[in-house]
């Protein structure tokens, strides 16, 4: 952050603090239960089946049985059944009779990259899978900062995330800024937010993940400072005991199999006031070798099992 000024600092953690009472639309618009236990609704991020090669239908026939809310696909699966000759109102009542929500979904797109070509090909690329997500039911779209982004200044970057959220107003579907651990930019929760913030648009919001945030040296003790209407999606996993420099995707695991502290994580993101949906994603190619029910299965009950014992 050293391109920012003693001005633009003050100005941050001035929008910082009216965050937590701005309006950003809701993963899930139901009211959260008495009982803490269940309150959120967890997806099946289509990463951790990858593996298996499963065409989208599949997917979804495997988060119904292991008993998801919604699924987070990747373009390739949603493009795979179009080519197969699938119509996309046929996968939302699909997914509606199942009872599954799109909470979110991945996407590539150079919206940061300080090549203005570029830029302007992923916003075209966004609103073409963004109007896909939609007519699917999609709420939310991940925002990483993808291409080459090393030399980005983060204001550059608030103004470009910006013109993505622009571009989203046409859509139900809100792009959401995602930390990534391994990245040379937005490897850090504060540098994701200074880009929501600075955005200045009342869509604007982060995707955190219990991997990234270990990774690229946050770690989790962050999470209690946001605000609800900042966050745009979570994405939930554990991380065994090797130092965040060495460790990578492939290394995740289901959550209570690592040292991630999920306990005091849960009760820290219930402390901001955030409902929205969650999201398992794995990218282990030793559960890929397994039957792909027990994966998904596996890590949703040993995921409500940690919020029980946390949330009680």
């Amino acid at each position: 952050m050293r391109d920012l000024s003693r001005r633009e600092i003050l100005k941050t953690a001035a929008l910082a603090a009216a965050a937590a009472g701005a309006s950003v639309p809701s993963i899930s618009s139901a009211a959260a239960p008495e009982s803490r236990t269940g309150a959120y609704p967890i997806s099946l991020n289509t990463s951790t089946l990858r593996g298996h090669k499963l065409p989208i239908r599949k997917i979804i026939e495997i988060a119904e049985k292991a008993g998801y809310a919604g699924i987070e696909p990747w373009p390739n699966e949603i493009d795979d059944f179009i080519k197969s000759g699938g119509k996309l109102a046929d996968l939302k009542k699909e997914l509606s009779d199942k009872g599954l929500k799109v909470t979110g979904a991945i996407a590539f797109f150079r919206w940061m990259v300080d090549d203005k070509a570029q830029r302007a090909r992923a916003l075209e690329e966004a609103r073409v899978f963004m109007d896909k997500l939609a007519q699917i039911g999609g709420t939310h779209m991940a925002a990483p900062p993808t291409g080459k982004v090393g030399d980005v200044k983060l204001l550059d970057a608030a103004e470009r995330y910006r013109d993505l959220l622009v571009a989203s107003e046409n859509f139900p579907v809100i792009p959401a800024v995602e930390v990534w651990g391994f990245q040379n930019n937005l490897y850090r929760l504060g540098q994701s937010v200074l880009v929501a913030l600075e955005a200045q648009h009342p869509r604007a919001c982060v995707l955190p993940d219990v991997y990234h945030l270990y990774k690229g040296g946050s770690g989790l003790s962050g999470v209690k400072h946001l605000g609800a209407s900042l966050i745009g999606g979570f994405h939930l996993n554990d991380y065994p005991d090797i130092p965040r420099e060495e460790i990578k995707d492939r290394d995740r695991v289901h959550p209570g199999l690592g040292v991630a502290p999920l306990d005091q994580f849960f009760k820290d993101l219930w402390s901001t006031g955030y409902r929205g949906a969650l999201s398992i994603e794995l990218f282990n190619p030793e559960y890929w070798k397994q039957d792909p029910l027990k994966v998904a299965k596996t890590s949703l009950d040993r995921t409500k099992a940690i919020m029980k014992k946390a949330l009680g």
